[in-house]
């Protein structure tokens, strides 16, 4: 038993030792490997330190041999250089030597040579004499011309202004201040000197023949003035006469229904007898005012129109006319000639009307719309302006602020059917006239 318990002691003994030498060999072998694999990274970093540093020789040795090679590029650029500047220092030895030997010449050469320089200076003395008598000759030629011209362009510019001064009107100055400026800079364009004080005294002259001009229409438009004058009064003259009978039949009417009334009532007082002596006395005053008006020559009226539909807002006539009925003088200013009738702002009767047509006239002399002609009676102003100075001249008046203009109103505000209907209504008049004409002429 103890041989078996010793058996078994020494087997467990044996089996631990085993153990402990196949853990003793696993740990040996575990080291071996670990030292392995540490010696092969090792000779991996090795390996690539190797081939780092083969890499920067072989870098390092590329460099080299691209500093030789530019090193030798350069030696040869050198060399080809100082070559070539050797061939251009040659070829320049070589054309200096044949300049050189250009400029030893013989003296037969030089004595030939002498000759045709002689020969040259003799016909260059000739051909300078010809110049100067060429350019004598010229200047000669062109002091003519010029002389001719300016005698032309004397004489352009006097049949202008000859033609321009006969063509002055008391209308038309700035055109022909435009035109005597025009052959003034065309002259000058040419060449013709026509100095400052000149053309000043030219448009002088034009001024004063303007002057001159305007007092002519101004004398010639008094003569017409007063040869209209002299009809108008004749005009007056007879309405005055036609108005006196008409006046005086009236009054002989009203006299012997008087008298017949004052026969019938027998002395007693009644309201006919009354109407009829209130209408011979208003008979009577009536033929003391023709008689008046008739007598007083410079009586008349000054109106104020204006015509929006055909002048614009703003534009106003003042005018004059010493008819018995002023309207007549609007109504013919308002005929066919303008699309739409004058609206009358003003109608001021005055003793002297022609004394307070001037005055306005004067007055409104910077707002006249035709600058051009001073006669034209129409100004840019407005009602209120007429109306002070009409007060300032005059004293207190009558207006109409702001113009009817019915007719023309309505044709801004009509449709164009109603425009069509009443083109239609006129053709139909039209042709029912014509048809009436027809018939009679049949």
């Amino acid at each position: 038993m103890d041989y078996v318990v010793a058996l078994l002691v020494g087997i467990a003994a044996g089996a631990g030792l085993a153990v402990l030498c196949v853990f003793e060999w696993a740990k040996r072998v575990r080291a071996r490997d670990r030292a392995a694999e540490s010696a092969a990274r090792q000779a991996r970093e090795a390996a690539a330190a190797l081939a780092e540093r083969e890499a920067r020789f072989d870098d390092f040795a590329n460099a080299k041999r691209a500093e030789i090679n530019g090193v030798e590029r350069a030696r040869e650029a050198r060399f080809a250089e100082r070559a070539a500047e050797a061939d251009r220092l040659a070829g320049e030895l070589r054309s200096r030597q044949a300049q050189f030997d250009a400029r030893v010449i013989a003296y037969r050469e030089l004595r030939e040579e002498n000759a045709i320089l002689k020969r040259d200076l003799q016909n260059l003395d000739v051909n300078l004499h010809k110049l100067e008598l060429d350019g004598e000759a010229r200047d000669l030629r062109q002091a003519d011309l010029t002389a001719r011209t300016d005698q032309l362009a004397k004489r352009y510019l006097t049949e202008n202004v000859k033609a321009v001064v006969q063509a002055v009107g008391p209308n038309n100055f700035e055109a022909c201040k435009a035109r005597l400026s025009d052959a003034v800079g065309r002259v000058r364009k040419a060449g013709f000197a026509v100095p400052a004080d000149e053309e000043a005294g030219l448009h002088a002259a034009l001024r004063a023949e303007f002057e001159r001009a305007v007092r002519a229409e101004f004398e010639r438009q008094e003569q017409a003035r007063i040869r209209a004058q002299i009809r108008e009064e004749e005009r007056v003259r007879r309405e005055v006469e036609g108005e006196l009978r008409r006046i005086e039949r009236e009054r002989l009417v009203v006299q012997a229904a008087l008298d017949q009334a004052l026969a019938e009532a027998r002395g007693q007082h009644s309201a006919a007898v009354d109407q009829l002596q209130a209408r011979l006395a208003e008979a009577e005053a009536r033929a003391q005012r023709t008689k008046s008006m008739a007598e007083q020559t410079k009586t008349g009226h000054v109106y104020v129109i204006s015509n929006v539909g055909t002048l614009g807002p703003g534009v106003f006539k003042v005018g004059m006319t010493r008819r018995l009925d002023p309207l007549e003088r609007v109504v013919e200013l308002g005929d066919a000639s303008v699309p739409f009738p004058f609206d009358v702002h003003m109608m001021i009767r005055c003793p002297d009307a022609p004394a307070l047509e001037n005055a306005l006239h004067r007055a409104l002399h910077a707002r006249r719309v035709n600058r051009a002609n001073p006669r034209k009676e129409f100004f840019r102003s407005t009602i209120d302006e007429l109306v002070g100075l009409v007060r300032e001249h005059h004293g207190e008046v009558e207006y109409v602020a702001d113009p009817e203009a019915s007719e023309y109103r309505q044709s801004l505000a009509m449709s164009e059917a109603d425009a069509a209907f009443v083109e239609q209504v006129y053709d139909r008049a039209d042709g029912d006239r014509d048809g009436v004409v027809a018939g009679d002429d049949d």
